[in-house]
């Protein structure tokens, strides 16, 4: 609610004004793609903390805007060591423009300023991995993917989302089977993805992040991802919920976010996604609130 967050602000004394508060405008800004806003506020600010810039490098990476991104990290570098979230704002917004050269130059500018700092480069690496992936570059993927489990483990965290029916909360991985109830839950998935595919949704393959198996479709794919399944589920056995809410462990795909907005608005629900960067309000009329700045 960047606008509503915006105009609180603006009413706020400025003696109550602190780090906190310029990191939650400048993040509404961010979440909802208002730059001007952003650089308005933030060349306000008389003492930018490194918390209050990497909140703006996060805010122009989001918008595409690397270039002005990249020159608040050098400047802050002047006269700062060099900060980790930072890069990974950095990069998180590359894998949304799918900038496949700036990406690996983001990771290999990571590995040299940050050897150290382990679970940093297993994200960093996880993220190159998923961008090359989606650009049909399955073999860069792997070998980096073999190179991090050389380095690191095969630690990588499985996507599990969440969700409430009749005060039981039920856990769901991709492509889950252990579900007593799996065969009703793959089936309505189904019928939400025919129901989709009627509404002009087109299943985007560019979010899988693997070679398709023999047997695997890309729509059979997607349709099986945790946060799918949880929907599915809420509609089982006849059931018409007018409101679900789904937790994620992880950032939801881009094709999830499109479709959870089509289903929202075909079958008339409100849905709520909690995942791990900020909180999707799915409305009856086809919109999200993060406004697809995600």
């Amino acid at each position: 609610m960047g606008l509503e967050a915006i105009d609180l602000y603006r009413k706020m004394p400025n003696k109550l004004r602190n780090e906190i508060s310029y990191s939650c405008i400048l993040n509404a800004c961010s979440h909802s793609g208002l730059l001007d806003e952003a650089y308005s506020i933030f060349n306000e600010i008389s003492h930018k903390t490194q918390q209050v810039i990497t909140t703006m490098v996060d805010c122009l990476s989001r918008l595409s805007l690397f270039d002005e991104a990249k020159q608040l990290i050098e400047d802050y570098e002047k006269c700062n060591a060099p900060d980790s979230v930072m890069y990974m704002a950095l990069l998180s917004g590359a894998r949304n423009s799918r900038q496949s050269h700036l990406s690996q130059e983001i990771h290999k500018r990571m590995k040299l300023l940050f050897p150290n700092e382990k679970n940093l480069l297993i994200s960093a690496s996880i993220l190159l991995c998923n961008i090359l992936s989606s650009l049909g570059h399955h073999e860069e993927a792997q070998a980096i993917r073999l190179d991090r489990i050389k380095e690191f483990g095969n630690k990588v965290k499985a996507g599990l989302s969440w969700t409430e029916v009749n005060g039981e909360v039920v856990q769901f991985t991709a492509h889950d089977q252990s579900h007593p109830q799996s065969k009703e839950i793959y089936a309505e998935a189904q019928r939400i993805s025919s129901e989709l595919v009627k509404y002009g949704h087109v299943h985007d393959g560019s979010w899988i992040t693997r070679p398709l198996r023999e047997y695997e479709t890309v729509e059979s794919v997607l349709c099986s991802h945790s946060e799918r399944l949880a929907i599915a589920f809420n509609f089982i056995e006849g059931r018409k919920p007018s409101f679900i809410q789904i937790t994620n462990n992880l950032r939801v795909c881009g094709d999830c976010h499109r479709a959870t907005k089509l289903i929202a608005k075909i079958r008339q629900v409100e849905i709520v996604v909690r995942d791990a960067n900020c909180i999707h309000h799915f409305s009856t009329n086809g919109t999200c609130s993060c406004q697809d700045h995600f």
